[in-house]
C-alpha cells in the first residue's frame, strides 16, 4: 500500500481517490466486445485528444489549444526525441506529459519513467498524480485493469499492472541501477529542475547540469527508443532548462500571451483572468514567470529620478514622441511629451502600456489638451509608421476630437536600438538630468515606463517601447535646440555705433 509522509499528505490523497472514484463514472452495461471496440478507438494514433477526454476527464475541462495539440501529435510519432516544453505557468505542462505518458504506458509504448525535480519532496508531488490515477481512476481499471501491485507501492516508487515502473527522485541523488526488471527508463522528466537560489550562482547551475548528464542521462538505454522531456520556465539567463534548450531535437517556448498580445489558451485563460493576475506582481516576475523572459532590474538603469515639472509656459517647445510597435499586434505602444531646461530633460507626460492604434491616437490628443496652447508641441512618430491606414484612423480621430493631429515621421536612420537607449539616456539618468513627472508616479504607465527602464539590459528581450519613446524624444528636442541655435547664430549681428 502507499508510503505516505504525513497525516496532511494521506488527506490529499484519500481526497484524490475519492474525487476520481466520483468523477470516472463507468458503463456497467456494456459488453466487452463493446469496451475492446470502444478502447480500440481511442487508442488509435492521432485520436489522443479522445483518450485524454475520455480518462481524463477532470483534468481536461477546458478545450485543449492548438500547440497542445501539435506537441501531443509531435511527440507521440517519435518514441525516441529529446525536447523542452518551456510553457508558461498556467498551461498544463506536467498535466499534458502525464496524459501522454499514462497513454504510452497503458499500451506498452513505453515501461520505466524517471520523473526528476528540483529535489525529492517536489519529485514525489509531482508524481502524484500519476499514482492516484493508477490506483482510483475507475476508467483507466475499467479498460486496461487494476494497476496497483503487491509489493513496492511507494511514494517514489511503483511498478504499475501494465508493467511500467515510475520512480521519482531529486537532482543530486544517485539514480543508478534504476530499472524494471532488463529496461532501463526509457522516459526522463525533468520537471522544475531549476530554482530561483541556484540561478543566482552559476556554479550551481554548472553542477546540477553536469549531474544530469554525467548521471542522471545515462539511465537511459542506448538501444530502446527513449522520451526525454524538459518542463519549466525559463526563468534566468544561465539554468538547466536553457542548456537542454541547446541540445534539444524540438524547443516549444509558449508564453502565457502570443506575439499579438493574446491568450495562447483562450479556452482556459481569459484576458481579464490574464490582466488581473499579472497586475498584482512586478513586470519583472512577470517576464520571468509567464513570458520565458527573465530579466535582472538595475543593469543599466538603476532607479529614475522624479521631480516637479516647470509650468508649461517655461518651456521654449514641447516635444510627444511616439513608438507605435507596429510590427507586433497587442504589443506595448509608448507616447511621451518632453521639454528641455538647460541641461536638464522633463518627461512631463507618459503613456506606455499594451494598446490599439485607436488608443494610441487618443494619447497624442491628451496630450494637446493638456498642453491647451501653452507651449509649441512638436508630434513625432518612429517612421516608416505612417501609412495610409494610419491616415486614414487620423483623419476619423480628427473628426472625433475635433482637433487636427499633425503627426510628423521621426526619418533618422537608427542604430541598435539597445545601444542607442544606453548611450543616450544612461549617462543623462545617472546624473540626475532625466526627470520623470513626480505626479505621473505610481499610475499605471508610469509603472510600465519605470518597469522597462529597469529591465533595459543587452541580453534581455523584455519591452523597450517607453525607453525608445524617450530616447526619441530627447533627439528630437537637441535637434531642434541645435537648430534653433545655428539660426540665430546665422542672422547679422547688430552694432551700436559709440558716438563722440
Amino acid at each position: 500500500m502507499p508510503v505516505m509522509n504525513d497525516s496532511r499528505e494521506v488527506s490529499d490523497w484519500s481526497d484524490g481517490c475519492k474525487a476520481l472514484d466520483r468523477d470516472m463514472p463507468v458503463d456497467e452495461t456494456e459488453t466487452t466486445g463493446e469496451r475492446r471496440v470502444r478502447v480500440a478507438a481511442l487508442q488509435r494514433p492521432g485520436n489522443e485528444e479522445a483518450w485524454f477526454k475520455y480518462y481524463f476527464p477532470n483534468y481536461y475541462y477546458a478545450e485543449a489549444a492548438p500547440f497542445h495539440k501539435i506537441s501531443t501529435k509531435r511527440l507521440m510519432a517519435h518514441m525516441e526525441y529529446y525536447i523542452v516544453r518551456a510553457w508558461s505557468r498556467e498551461l498544463a505542462k506536467d498535466t499534458r506529459t502525464m496524459m501522454e505518458v499514462m497513454k504510452a504506458a497503458l499500451t506498452g509504448q513505453k515501461r520505466s519513467v524517471l520523473l526528476i525535480s528540483s529535489s525529492l519532496d517536489k519529485a514525489v508531488k509531482l508524481l502524484r498524480p500519476f499514482k492516484v490515477n493508477f490506483e482510483s481512476n475507475q476508467r483507466i481499471i475499467n479498460d486496461y485493469g487494476r494497476q496497483e501491485t503487491y509489493g513496492e507501492w511507494t511514494s517514489n516508487a511503483f511498478t504499475t499492472g501494465c508493467g511500467c515502473s515510475f520512480f521519482a527522485i531529486g537532482k543530486g541523488q544517485t539514480p543508478r541501477g534504476l530499472r524494471n526488471e532488463e529496461v532501463r527508463p526509457d522516459v526522463l522528466i525533468m520537471t522544475d529542475m531549476d530554482t530561483d537560489e541556484d540561478c543566482r550562482n552559476p556554479e550551481m547551475i554548472e553542477k546540477d547540469w553536469a549531474w544530469f548528464e554525467k548521471a542522471a542521462y545515462p539511465t537511459r538505454s542506448i538501444s530502446r527508443d527513449t522520451w526525454v522531456i524538459w518542463l519549466g520556465n525559463i526563468i534566468a539567463e544561465k539554468c538547466c532548462i536553457k542548456r537542454a534548450i541547446d541540445m534539444a531535437d524540438h524547443v516549444e517556448i509558449v508564453n502565457i500571451r502570443d506575439a499579438d498580445g493574446k491568450s495562447t489558451w483562450p479556452q482556459k485563460n481569459s484576458e481579464a483572468h490574464i490582466d488581473r493576475v499579472l497586475s498584482k506582481i512586478s513586470y519583472a516576475a512577470q517576464q520571468g514567470e509567464y513570458f520565458n523572459n527573465p530579466v535582472t532590474n538595475g543593469k543599466v538603469f538603476e532607479k529614475l529620478f522624479y521631480g516637479e515639472m516647470m509650468p508649461l509656459t517655461a518651456y521654449k517647445f514641447l516635444v510627444s514622441y511616439c513608438d507605435p510597435s507596429y510590427k507586433k499586434k497587442g504589443d506595448y505602444k509608448a507616447v511621451v511629451l518632453m521639454g528641455r531646461c538647460r541641461d536638464e530633460y522633463h518627461v512631463l507626460k507618459t503613456y506606455c502600456a499594451r494598446a490599439t492604434t485607436a488608443e494610441m491616437l487618443d494619447w497624442h490628443y491628451e496630450i494637446l489638451k493638456y498642453v491647451n496652447g501653452q507651449s509649441p508641441v512638436y508630434q513625432l512618430v518612429e517612421w516608416p509608421w505612417i501609412d495610409e491606414i494610419l491616415l486614414l484612423e487620423i483623419q476619423q480621430a480628427n473628426k472625433k476630437h475635433s482637433i487636427n493631429l499633425a503627426l510628423r515621421p521621426d526619418k533618422r536612420t537608427k542604430p541598435d536600438k539597445y545601444h542607442r537607449i544606453e548611450s543616450a539616456l544612461e549617462p543623462l539618468n545617472r546624473m540626475g538630468k532625466l526627470i520623470f513627472n513626480e505626479a505621473e508616479k505610481g499610475n499605471l504607465f508610469m509603472v510600465n515606463m519605470e518597469a522597462q527602464f529597469l529591465a533595459l539590459s543587452p541580453t534581455s528581450t523584455a519591452h523597450d517601447d517607453g525607453p525608445d519613446a524617450v530616447e526619441g524624444a530627447v533627439f528630437a528636442l537637441n535637434s531642434k535646440t541645435a537648430a534653433d541655435v545655428k539660426l540665430i547664430s546665422s542672422l547679422p549681428k547688430q552694432t551700436t555705433q559709440k558716438r563722440f
